[in-house]
């Protein structure tokens, strides 16, 4: 599938990045060691952490007797804080199925982190139920299984069940699509580690070699994950509604939950991508590949998504009115002018009001409004949760039960120990694997790279000599041809779909092998060294010879195929540019050139 790209279109790489640039800033933050910032960052992280996990126990010591539930909120932090992370965690599972189908290449700088984000919040979210038993000891009677005690059985009628498959079903194929992508990343760090370090990734990669078959299969298989979780997406967080949807209580009885849910999920799901990408790109520098193009997008997404939840908050309100049901007008009464009126005009601003401002794009794409913003909303959606459980248990039916509920300091521990776990899991990641997608970064960059797309785009040599990532698709871009640094050729205000000549290379000087796709500036050192320092010695050696001089180089060398350098040589040496290009655009681009 071919792709015509508008030479305005504002690009997702900046800095003039080739192949070669990409793979060490990428990689790199994974091989050095961890800076000053990263080390407090995480010490705080676990600090935090550890207190969390010494409420948990404190909770499961005393009891759920330690929280402030009482006889009529039985619902209080603890499911507040489940469906929070939950909705947290749907972004992730959007940005890499639903916009990798609808092929959005803007996913591509922020995807892997939103992943991971999915996981770590799913697995926040998974404490909640366990602790909220009272007795996690009988943890078990969530699950179905053969009836030996008596009456007690599973309901399957419950949504809280349905909860159970649901988020189990979503954080399996998240968590397998996240690896998936992870597996071609895996394989660029190994093939530059050493030692044990090197063992370790060989294992996570699975072997990967580059292969075109390889290429097919892990295509088919992201393909065939993102059609299984974009209904997921929908599907999770439309069942979380229903644990209140379908009970009969004033103000949950209603069926705008489900849209109303996924749409909230989405919104604080994206927000929190924006908190974690734009804190990333800034202590990563990975301001060439998080650009203010990716944030500006996701922030669109954002107005939109806080629109619709702005929408179902008055769509609620109006059914309150026009139904004429006096228990659900009071609900709504008092969630507005009750006790809790403080948690409900928060709720307001911050989820209604606050998005309003990206209309401006001015603001879409300031980063300190976005990253501000977009904590405000992370906080707007937890005031949601908190006031359709709190408010509406505090004043039930009965005035006479009515009561007033804050939370102790181990149910706020709690929450704060997820936090940490959280950022926690997040820095950790950050260390151990690119948290941008190397290989999709790649396959976009001669249609999103700044020298291939936008008003002043300019054609340079072929990736600057480094090996092409697996293409997704073949993308024809449409440029300005502009002469070249160091190369003769002939200004031209004509636009055209392939690279600019390069002049062949007559004399004995030295020539560029980085121009021979599958060959770095590594492999080049050592053919100079044996003596191959213009286009046509390549071209006169067999793959036979080119082989024992990478044997003989080293076994980071051994692994690559020279098999198709000598045609490239002779093509280059012959000034075929045009032919050379062709013949390397058949080419798999696997391995990464070192």
């Amino acid at each position: 599938m071919s792709a015509v790209v508008s030479p305005i279109r504002e690009p997702l790489i900046t800095g003039h990045k080739s192949y070669h640039d990409i793979t060490e800033d990428l990689v790199s933050p994974t091989e050095k060691t961890p800076g000053r910032a990263w080390v407090l960052a995480f010490l705080t992280a676990v600090s935090v952490l550890a207190f969390g996990l010494f409420c948990i126990t404190w909770t499961i010591w005393h009891g759920i007797g330690t929280w402030n539930l009482n006889r009529t909120i039985g619902w209080g932090w603890d499911i507040t804080n489940f469906v929070w992370w939950i909705g947290i965690g749907h972004a992730g599972t959007l940005i890499s199925a639903i916009l990798l189908l609808f092929r959005q290449k803007w996913r591509t700088g922020v995807n892997r982190a939103a992943e991971a984000m999915t996981i770590f919040a799913v697995l926040c979210a998974a404490l909640f139920p366990g602790i909220h038993v009272g007795r996690v000891w009988v943890v078990f009677y969530f699950f179905p299984y053969p009836n030996t005690r008596g009456p007690i059985w599973p309901n399957f009628d419950s949504p809280l069940l349905w909860d159970l498959f649901a988020i189990s079903t979503y954080f399996t194929v998240s968590l397998l699509f996240w690896y998936t992508g992870l597996v071609p990343d895996f394989a660029t760090v190994r093939d530059r580690a050493k030692g044990f370090r090197k063992k370790v990734y060989n294992t996570l990669s699975f072997g990967w070699t580059g292969s075109a078959k390889h290429w097919q299969r892990w295509e088919s298989l992201s393909l065939i994950l993102a059609g299984i979780a974009t209904p997921l997406v929908l599907s999770v967080h439309t069942i979380v509604s229903f644990d209140f949807a379908t009970s009969v209580i004033p103000g949950w009885h209603t069926t705008i939950f489900p849209p109303y849910f996924v749409a909230g999920a989405i919104f604080s799901g994206f927000a929190m991508v924006l908190t974690l990408m734009i804190i990333t790109r800034k202590v990563l520098n990975l301001q060439d590949y998080i650009t203010i193009e990716h944030i500006e997008s996701m922030n669109k997404v954002i107005l939109v998504t806080g629109t619709i939840v702005g929408v179902a908050y008055l769509t609620e309100l109006f059914i309150a009115w026009y139904s004429q049901y006096p228990y659900e007008q009071f609900a709504f009464f008092n969630r507005a002018l009750g006790p809790y009126w403080w948690a409900y005009f928060g709720m307001m601003f911050c989820n209604v009001v606050s998005p309003q401002f990206f209309w401006v794009k001015k603001f879409r794409r300031n980063i300190t409004l976005t990253f501000f913003l977009s904590i405000v909303v992370n906080i707007g959606m937890w005031f949601e949760r908190f006031v359709i459980i709190g408010t509406t248990l505090a004043r039930d039916y009965l005035p006479s039960s009515w009561s007033f509920y804050i939370p102790t300091w181990v149910e706020i521990g709690i929450f704060i120990g997820t936090l940490g776990l959280f950022f926690t899991l997040y820095l950790i990641f950050v260390r151990v694997a690119p948290v941008v997608a190397i290989a999709e970064i790649k396959s976009i960059l001669k249609s999103a790279g700044d020298q291939y797309v936008g008003p002043n785009a300019k054609h340079h040599d072929h990736g600057h000599g480094e090996s092409e990532s697996h293409q997704h698709e073949t993308e024809v871009v449409e440029t300005v041809v502009e002469p070249v640094e160091d190369h003769k050729t002939e200004k031209s205000g004509k636009t055209s779909n392939t690279y600019v000549p390069v002049s062949r290379n007559t004399s004995s000087e030295k020539d560029d092998l980085k121009k021979i796709e599958g060959i770095g500036p590594k492999i080049e050192q050592a053919l100079n060294n044996a003596g191959i320092q213009t286009w046509y010695d390549l071209s006169q050696r067999t793959a036979s010879e080119i082989k024992d001089i990478l044997n003989a180089a080293g076994n980071n060398f051994s692994q690559h195929d020279p098999g198709t350098w000598a045609k490239q040589a002779k093509l280059a040496s012959e000034g075929n540019w045009e032919a050379l290009k062709a013949y390397q655009d058949k080419l798999d681009g696997g391995k990464e050139v070192i």
